[in-house]
């Protein structure tokens, strides 16, 4: 994975205040957890991120709204020299805009208490918290809430609230066509 998807994931994390740190990215592409603080040191002084470190969360934050200007990769990038000059382009003004490719996943937060449909959902299981609580990723929404609802199982949704929200609609829309 070049430094483009990194940052592209590090962004979403912090803009779903997911509270990602170093580690996080470490773990998540494979690398030393020097060169993850070297990505979270580009976003804030190459990308000026409002990025903010939470003690408390163990992660980052934005201090105010913030979006990574529009991106091009290539599979071989392996430095911020392509990402860079990607950017050349760019005013300050127009990094208000953002493209995220495609084939970063979403992420959710599910409570979900029967054991059978954690393992229903293990494809889609990333990580265990607590409380019940499992971390999804998901290349789809409509899929990913689709498999949620024919599980007929009693899942919530934690987080997003955006997430949430489409659910609510879709069942809405469900229940408004089978009147």
């Amino acid at each position: 994975m070049s430094a483009n998807d990194r940052i592209q994931w590090f962004h979403k994390m912090v803009a779903e205040k997911c509270y990602p740190n170093a580690s996080n990215i470490a773990d998540k592409f494979g690398i030393s957890q020097r060169q993850a603080q070297r990505d979270i040191e580009y976003m804030r002084v190459s990308l000026n991120a409002p990025l903010t470190y939470s003690a408390s969360k163990k992660g980052y934050f934005y201090k105010r709204s913030f979006y990574l200007p529009s991106m091009l990769s290539n599979e071989n990038q392996s430095d911020y020299n392509t990402v860079l000059a990607g950017l050349r382009h760019f005013t300050e003004n127009s990094a208000e805009v953002s493209v995220v490719q495609m084939q970063l996943p979403y992420t959710a937060v599910l409570e979900i208490t029967d054991k059978i449909t954690v393992m229903n959902l293990r494809s889609f299981i990333v990580g265990e918290e607590r409380h019940h609580r499992y971390r999804c990723e998901f290349p789809s929404i409509e899929l990913f809430l689709g498999i949620i609802m024919s599980t007929g199982a009693q899942i919530r949704i934690v987080s997003p609230d955006w997430l949430r929200e489409k659910l609510i609609e879709f069942a809405k829309q469900i229940l408004k066509s089978n009147e």
